[in-house]
Parts: structure tokens; sequence; C-alpha cells
């Protein structure tokens, strides 16, 4: 019998000894956020099945250079919204090199054509 409850108090011990690391370990992920960086591309396409989009991404300082690259929205009604061709800007963090956060289609640039006057 003495057994079982050694066995009892050890095995409750190591259980509240785990949870106690985790709820620390997420308190310290949260205090040690990542630097965030703005990434800017142009959708190349986009992989329904997959929930993925490919993205000809501009160099971003101290985050990534500039490559063609699979990703993955934050959100997945992202995808219904973006077409190929698209120009994007999105939210990336570091050491997360697959996910797109907060993704936007830019507006489209004008080349200098100026609007028509009115009369």
């Amino acid at each position: 019998m003495k057994y079982v409850r050694f066995v009892l108090l050890i095995g409750i011990t190591v259980a509240l000894l785990l949870s106690c690391g985790y709820a620390q370990q997420n308190k310290n992920s949260a205090a040690g956020a990542k630097k965030e960086h703005i990434f800017r591309g142009k959708v190349e396409k986009i992989d329904m099945n997959a929930k993925t989009f490919t993205v000809n991404g501009q160099k971003v300082e101290g985050w990534m250079d500039a490559m063609t690259m699979v990703y993955i929205p934050d959100k997945e009604d992202v995808l219904k919204r973006l077409k190929a061709g698209d120009e994007i800007t999105a939210k990336v963090y570091d050491g997360d090199f697959r996910t797109l956060h907060d993704v936007q289609v830019a507006p489209p640039k004008t080349e200098g054509k100026a609007a028509p006057s009115k009369k």
C-alpha cells in the first residue's frame, strides 16, 4: 500500500511540474515577441487545394532576400480574394518563413498618367 501511495505522489508531482513548465514557456514566448517586417510581392499562383499561394517577393531587409516562394496565409479567406498578378503587402515575423500575416492587395500603380481634366 505504501508503494502505491509513493508512486501516486510521484505521478502527481511530475504532472504539476510539467504544467508549471508549460505555463512558463508560454509566458516567455509572449515576452520574446519576434520582430515584424513588411513584405511586398506579386502573386504568381494560388493553390486552393493546398491552401497556399506562390509570391514573387521583394527583398525584406533583415528577413529574406528577393525570391519566389510558396506561402501560407494566416487566414484562409485571403485565398478567395487574391488572384494571380495582384501586388500584395503583408506582415512577416523573424523565424517564420512560411506564413504571411494580414495580407492586403496593394492598389494598382498609376504610371504617371494624370486624371483627365474636367471641362
